[in-house]
């Protein structure tokens, strides 16, 4: 690597005797977090060499159900907000918003 600047960010999995997720927790010393505690994280990877989105969508065996509704309602109207930055299309980030209002709905959110 030349000298370009880096950042990291770390995740760590406590795992139960069957590799179920006991314990989340992450780090990103640029942005002031040192083992973060988390109930779930999902991440993206886009590989564009595949054309392929890999994932990795973990979370703990004691998170509450009601926690992650909440969690994917979020993670969904982040995913609108980012899209209309990314490719500044609002015609297609509003729609998306317009799922993520029915999405609370139905699971009662709002």
């Amino acid at each position: 690597m030349s000298n370009q600047l880096t950042s990291e960010i770390k995740f760590t999995i406590g795992l139960d005797e069957n590799k179920v997720p006991e314990r989340l927790t992450w780090s990103a010393e640029d942005g002031g977090v040192a083992e973060q505690e988390a109930k779930a994280f999902m991440v993206s990877i886009w590989d564009s060499n595949q054309k392929e989105t890999f994932r990795i969508d973990l979370w703990t065996k004691d998170m509450p159900v009601d926690e992650m509704k909440i969690f994917f309602h979020q993670t969904l109207t982040a995913m609108a907000d980012t899209f209309q930055r990314a490719t500044d299309d609002e015609k297609m980030a509003d729609t998306m918003r317009d799922f993520c209002d029915y999405f609370a709905e139905k699971l009662e959110l709002k």
